[in-house]
């Protein structure tokens, strides 16, 4: 049976980072060029994953919500991280910030339940526009249509510059 729960780090920490480094190698290598693989490939370093756990841990320290999981009792399927309320004020809107599930259990229902305990914890959230906003690539299609089967619509659009 699968659970819809908080992460926690003492029991999920060793699962948690490769579903994150296979969300990072699919969003790279699925949406773009061969650039855009390399750059997503060539981040996933010790150091950056290093970074990943301890972004984790400072959202967590907001809201422990923000990271919930969807596992069975020995593994990790998927993951979702909604923002805490304190970072969303940067887009007046909650923020999902990622959705993952793994290939083998795509098509299961896991992903509509961690987008569910996103949008709860998006309504909980005291923010200026009652949305759930996100960023996905337009190249990514079966992205996109997850979203719109749960009602997301456009809503302007991100440019990006590199530094």
């Amino acid at each position: 049976m699968v659970e819809i729960r908080p992460y926690d780090p003492d029991r999920d920490e060793g699962q948690l980072w490769p579903l994150k480094r296979a969300f990072e190698l699919e969003l790279g290598g699925e949406t773009g060029d061969a650039d855009k693989r390399a750059a997503y490939e060539g981040k996933l370093t010790d150091d950056y994953r290093d970074r990943y756990r301890e972004w984790v841990d400072r959202c967590r320290a907001d809201d422990p919500r923000c990271l919930t999981i969807a596992a069975t009792d020995d593994e990790l399927l998927g993951y979702v991280f909604v923002l805490p309320e304190r970072l969303s004020m940067i887009w007046d809107a909650a923020v999902l910030n990622e959705v993952y599930v793994r290939p083998e259990d795509r098509g299961s229902g896991v992903a509509d339940d961690l987008l569910a305990a996103a949008t709860d914890l998006a309504a909980d959230q005291s923010l200026p526009l009652e949305r759930l906003v996100l960023d996905v690539d337009p190249d990514n299609e079966r992205a996109t249509s997850f979203y719109r089967r749960h009602g997301f619509e456009p809503w302007g659009e991100m440019l990006a510059l590199s530094v």
